[in-house]
């Protein structure tokens, strides 16, 4: 009997299934099974097809997408995701920050957090290349804020390009909280876009001192850009989600791992 659906072809579902995939910030075995009107297995066959070409990561039950040089998420999308691990993370970066007077903090949401936590209680002087970090530390008596010069891009509404990368230069900063969109001990950190990757280059080699902040779902993930290796962090700060003995191989390598 004929339903007069035509089903899609494997190519087709594929693209389909990355396309909701990067909607939605993830995707389920068994709604994609119904959805598509193909058998679970099939659909595990389609994700590790997807995984193979670096498009998505599977988890148990289903999969995620990777961010790379064709797609990467906005900040309004990041502010939805992992928020309680997120906030974790922030707090426990912010202790880190010592007796450092000048600190840089990267674009992004998580870096984000951290600027609201950072200590007011003495000077403190914060460069960023974030229009929303800016923003959210304007109003602080004791804090000076920096705001890096450049394009403005209007997904993450930071700025990148050969002026916010001439304006580091001419600074020394403490320390750096820098974020990425994949961090792995093969490739190191990487972003998908060049400017983001030249400025956050740029923060690592002017900063004294640098603290990698990302949730757990960053790990093992490689983007198109590296701008940084693991060893030039003196500290991890990610969540329980990234195991033990995986925290303990990002350590050999020399950064102290802080799963919070």
């Amino acid at each position: 009997m004929e339903t007069g659906v035509v089903p899609l072809d494997a190519e087709e579902r594929r693209r389909g299934i990355l396309e909701l995939a990067r909607r939605s910030g993830s995707v389920d075995v068994g709604k994609l099974s119904a959805e598509f009107q193909v058998s679970k297995e099939t659909v595990r066959r389609d994700l590790r097809v997807l995984e193979d070409h670096g498009l998505v990561r599977r988890t148990h039950g289903g999969a995620y997408p990777v961010e790379s040089a064709g797609f990467e998420t906005t900040l309004a999308f990041r502010t939805t995701m992992h928020v309680p691990e997120k906030s974790r993370i922030a707090a426990a970066a912010a202790d880190l920050v010592r007796d450092a007077e000048t600190v840089y903090v990267d674009e992004g949401f998580t870096p984000q957090l951290i600027a609201q936590v950072l200590p007011d209680d003495r000077p403190l002087t914060v460069l960023t290349s974030s229009l929303a970090t800016a923003g959210g530390l304007a109003d602080r008596e004791r804090t000076t804020v920096v705001l890096l010069g450049g394009r403005v891009r209007g997904g993450t509404l930071a700025t990148v390009d050969h002026w916010a990368t001439r304006m580091l230069a001419g600074f020394v900063i403490d320390l750096a909280f820098i974020g990425a969109n994949g961090i792995s001990r093969e490739h190191g950190l990487t972003t998908p876009d060049p400017a983001v990757s030249a400025v956050k280059s740029q923060a690592v080699r002017v900063s004294r001192r640098r603290v990698f902040a990302g949730v757990h779902t960053k790990f093992g993930a490689a983007s198109f850009c590296r701008f940084a290796e693991v060893p030039d962090f003196e500290a991890i700060v990610t969540d329980t989600g990234l195991p033990l003995s995986e925290a303990h191989r990002y350590s050999l390598l020399g950064p102290q791992v802080i799963r919070v």
